[in-house]
């Protein structure tokens, strides 16, 4: 079976985002656009508002870290008494039964912020911040369970949402996986996201992301899903070519122009 798995690189801007007769994977915001088959979201606030748009009752979600826990007030208070009002934010009906509660406290993220500032001195201090203290906040979301078509993440855990949903097509079947939009740069380039400015994203001042990670993470799935075929279409490949994933067998690198009949 034929997957089509989306991530949100520019490079895939104005290529039809479709199933094509086999299953389709995106991420994050691009709902705003067109559904898929699948979508996965990670990050808290873009879960909320995925979910306040009514589009998990219709299409198959998978978000990280999801939880149902009680939706009494003993629950809420203990979760919510650290946090000012403005840090708040709640997403459904809180007439439910259960409730999901995720987030990140300030005083946490700028323990992370100075651990990694003092780990790696060359990062511009600001835009660190930027990405930092964008995570900043407890989010609420009171769910529906007979409604909504949400699955948890069960692994991989802590990978970026691209390469969770390139890793959750195979494990649901994928014999043939078409990437899209998975554009890799560096930290000295601007942000390379489809959606950057726009609510839940980073402002398209921000500076790029060390992909090395990532890279890392789409090796791993290359290798331990050997018996399928990858088909990784892009504009720009400098930062393949010159990395480890070269040596996977199954790994074809196409261009959007000659990417041929994926029906």
């Amino acid at each position: 079976m034929k997957h089509f798995v989306y991530g949100n690189g520019e490079s895939r801007k104005g290529f039809p985002v479709k199933n094509y007769g086999g299953v389709s994977w995106g991420c994050n915001a691009i709902y705003r656009d067109t559904p898929v088959d699948n979508l996965v979201v990670l990050d808290y606030a873009m879960q909320g508002e995925v979910y306040d748009s009514s589009y998990a009752e219709q299409y198959q979600c998978w978000f990280a870290d999801w939880n149902p826990v009680p939706a009494d007030s003993f629950m809420l208070s203990t979760f919510t008494q650290d946090f000012t009002s403005d840090q708040i934010f709640k997403y459904g009906f809180d007439t439910g039964m259960t409730c999901v509660i995720n987030g990140s406290h300030p005083t946490v993220v700028q323990q992370r912020i100075n651990a990694i500032k003092d780990d790696f001195p060359h990062l511009d201090p600001k835009d660190l911040a930027i990405k930092m203290k964008k995570d900043i906040g407890l989010h609420i979301i009171f769910d529906n369970p007979e409604r909504d078509k949400i699955k948890p993440i069960e692994e991989p855990k802590d990978w970026s949402a691209g390469t969770t949903a390139v890793h959750l097509a195979c494990q649901n079947g994928a014999t043939e996986v078409y990437m899209f939009g998975f554009d890799l740069s560096s930290y000295d380039e601007r942000i390379n996201n489809i959606y950057k400015g726009s609510k839940n994203y980073l402002p398209e001042t921000a500076k790029g992301f060390n992909t090395s990670m990532w890279r890392s993470q789409l090796y791993m799935t290359f290798r331990e899903f050997s018996n399928v075929k990858f088909k990784w279409v892009g504009n720009d490949f400098r930062y393949v070519t010159d990395s480890k994933i070269m040596d996977c067998e199954n790994v074809d690198l196409l261009t959007y122009d000659n990417i041929g009949d994926i029906r």
